[in-house]
């Protein structure tokens, strides 16, 4: 019997309802300049759960203060983070979905106002902080940036000890799954980059260098994450950049087979954001899907594979499953229109024992 939008997903000993998970959207909304969750983040990550989803992920969550894209962004840098996000996770399986978490660091992308202001650069006598990238090169096109600092060696080490901490602290919190976020231009990606990295020591140069930072922080989250809960990789599969030398799918392929060899279980595969020269295709139904068949169905390991991207309707995210394109559907957008999308998605696919609403709702189904 295929599998299908509604087949539960194992992975080590974490059995996921359904394939549907909602995609980990920044919402600019602590207070105070923080980094706590506040009620915004409980209610909005919980309407999703009550929605059905399977897996309900949050937001990046910066595993330093430096490594927030906004003053405004989600953190775990301390316990107190951690106890703050504790409820969002306890509610979320409260509604039999699995509560994940997104571990990032911004990189040379941080220290912004939030995108309805701007994304406009920060000073640091502005409420900002000075940024971190592989290589001393701002994000371009930031008029007014005070210079990136090229990371050293111990900047290094400490990122990838942050992001184990991190994940420490959210396992704490009641997180089943850990997602490092190593995408869309932020620091993990920065790294992968031969564009952003132009490094001449084992972080930079070849693949393998390259690859390193991503390939020990994912090792080094698995190594304090509980052995029965996944561990899952988000990458962006090209930068979009064809005229350059750049990160491409190919090296995707291997990436993930080298990840999973270090304990990743999943591939979130989306793409491009490194760039701002970057040539988006026309953003059509499941216009990244292919991205994450072909690492899927190249890649040596057993490693699942999840795909975002343009999917926004119930028969789409099926098909994706049924025709062995990903493992997982991964909605974004969609999730921001329709809280209730795996409700409605059960219904419109003639399974609504498969996602039954909550008690209070079922009037409504």
């Amino acid at each position: 019997m295929s599998e299908d939008l509604f087949t539960p997903l194992e992975l080590r000993e974490t059995r996921v309802p359904n394939r549907v998970m909602v995609s980990p959207m920044c919402q600019y909304s602590c207070e105070d300049r923080d980094g706590l969750a506040t009620d915004w983040h409980l209610v909005h990550l919980g309407s999703r759960a009550a929605g059905g989803a399977g897996i309900v992920m949050t937001e990046a969550t910066a595993v330093e203060s430096r490594g927030r894209i906004s003053p405004q962004d989600l953190g775990i840098w301390s316990d107190e983070h951690g106890e703050a996000l504790a409820p969002v996770a306890e509610f979320i399986k409260g509604q039999d979905s699995v509560p994940a978490i997104q571990l990032a660091h911004a990189g040379r992308k941080a220290s912004k106002t939030r995108p309805w202001d701007g994304s406009e650069p920060l000073q640091p006598d502005e409420s900002g902080w000075e940024t971190i990238a592989p290589s001393a090169a701002p994000w371009p096109y930031d008029e007014g940036r005070t210079a990136t600092a090229e990371m050293t060696q111990t900047d290094i080490e400490d990122v990838i000890d942050s992001f184990a901490a991190a994940a420490e602290r959210a396992h704490e919190a009641g997180f089943e799954i850990a997602e490092v976020h190593a995408a869309h231009g932020y620091l993990l990606h920065e790294f992968l980059s031969p564009v952003t990295n132009h490094r001449e020591d084992d972080f930079g140069g070849s693949f393998e260098d390259r690859t390193r930072i991503v390939r020990e922080a994912t090792a080094a989250v698995r190594e304090v994450w509980p052995d029965n809960k996944p561990v899952f990789v988000r990458i962006s599969a090209t930068d979009w950049l064809p005229d350059r030398d750049a990160w491409t799918v190919e090296q995707s392929v291997q990436l993930a087979d080298d990840l999973s060899t270090v304990g990743a279980d999943l591939i979130d595969v989306s793409a491009g954001g490194l760039h701002p020269d970057q040539e988006l295709p026309s953003a059509g139904p499941s216009y990244q899907v292919p991205y994450a068949q072909e690492i899927r169905k190249e890649n040596d390991s057993e490693v699942a594979v999840g795909a975002v991207g343009g999917i926004t309707s119930p028969e789409q995210a099926d098909a994706i499953v049924r025709n062995g394109r990903a493992d997982l559907a991964i909605l974004g957008r969609e999730h921001l229109r329709d809280p209730y999308f795996t409700l409605h998605a059960a219904e419109t696919l003639d399974r609504p024992e498969a996602a039954e609403p909550p008690l209070q709702y079922r009037r409504g189904f």
